[in-house]
C-alpha cells in the first residue's frame, strides 16, 4: 500500500498538533510547509522533530517555498534561494527526509497588446544555465542519500518548464510530484508530461476538485480519485493528502477507507 501523509494545516499551531493528527488517522508522514513562519530553517527544532517522529512513529517530507526562484535574474536573489535548498537538504540528511517537493517558478512576464512574454521564455539560455547550477549543486548537497528533488505542476508548465525538466530529469536527484487537482483544473495538460515521465513518477499531492476548485475533500469533487489512487499504487508513490482543513483531511482519511486504498 502506498504511504499516506497530512501537510502542515493552517488550524495546526504547531508540529506537536500536526503529529497528533497522524496519529488519530494512522497517517504515515507530515509534509513540513516551508511557505508558513514556524517551519523556516531557523524555527525548526531538529531534535523536537526527530523525538516526534520517534514517538508517533510519522516520518516527514518538505514542501519548499512557492516564492523559490533559483533563475532569479539578480544573482543575490538567485544565491539565497540556492542557500535555501542547499541547507534545507543538510535538514532533511538530519531528520531522514525522503522527499523535497517543489514548484518552478513562472518568473516575470511582460504583457504587450496582444500577448504575455514571459522572461524565462525570452532569456532561456540563461535560465536553463541557472537551472544546470541548481542541478549540480543538488547533486553535490544530496550527494550519496536517497533524497529526492519532486517537481510539482501547479499552473501549468511552460514551454521553459518543459525544457527545464527534460535536464532534471536525466539527474537522479530529481523526480516527479503530481498535483491531480491542479492538473484537473487544466483539463490534464500536465498530465500529459507526467503519463511520459512515469518512470520518474515518485509523489502526489491528492485532492478532490470541481473545475478550479481545488483541494475538496476526497469524493465531494468530480475527479475519478480512484484512478490517480491505482497509478500511485503501481508506481510506489507517497500521497500527500492536500485538503485545507482538518475535517476534509478526517473526511477523506474515511473515503480512503470506505474504497479500501488505506488499511489501519
Amino acid at each position: 500500500m502506498p504511504h499516506f501523509g497530512m501537510p502542515t494545516l493552517i488550524e495546526t499551531n504547531s508540529i506537536d498538533e500536526c503529529a497528533s493528527l497522524a496519529k488519530e488517522l494512522k497517517l504515515d508522514f507530515i509534509e513540513i510547509n516551508m511557505n508558513m513562519p514556524e517551519y523556516q530553517l531557523d524555527m525548526i527544532d531538529i531534535e523536537h522533530f526527530k523525538n516526534l517522529s520517534k514517538q508517533f512513529s510519522i516520518y516527514y517530507t518538505i514542501h519548499l517555498d512557492e516564492n523559490l526562484n533559483f533563475c532569479d535574474f539578480n544573482p543575490y536573489v538567485a544565491n539565497a534561494y540556492l542557500k535555501t535548498v542547499a541547507d534545507t537538504i543538510k535538514l532533511a540528511k538530519q531528520l531522514d527526509v525522503p522527499v523535497l517537493n517543489m514548484h518552478l517558478s513562472d518568473g516575470v512576464y511582460f504583457t504587450l497588446p496582444d500577448k504575455r512574454v514571459f522572461l524565462f521564455e525570452q532569456y532561456c539560455e540563461h535560465y536553463l544555465k541557472a537551472v544546470d547550477k541548481f542541478i549540480r549543486m543538488c547533486e553535490t548537497e544530496i550527494g550519496e542519500s536517497d533524497i529526492r528533488i519532486c517537481i510539482e505542476n501547479s499552473n501549468g508548465f511552460k514551454n521553459y518548464h518543459r525544457k527545464a525538466l527534460g535536464i532534471m530529469l536525466k539527474s537522479p536527484v530529481f523526480a516527479l510530484t503530481y498535483d491531480i487537482g491542479h492538473d484537473h483544473g487544466l483539463c490534464g495538460s500536465d498530465g500529459e508530461f507526467v503519463f511520459e515521465n512515469t518512470d520518474k513518477l515518485q509523489h502526489i499531492h491528492l485532492h478532490d476538485a470541481v473545475g478550479k476548485n481545488h483541494h475538496l475533500a476526497l469524493g465531494n469533487g468530480e475527479i475519478n480519485v480512484s484512478r490517480y489512487l491505482d497509478i500511485a499504487k503501481q508506481n510506489n508513490c507517497s500521497i500527500v493528502i492536500e485538503t485545507k482543513t482538518v475535517e476534509s483531511l478526517k473526511q477523506s482519511v474515511k473515503w480512503l477507507k470506505d474504497k479500501k486504498y488505506y488499511e489501519c
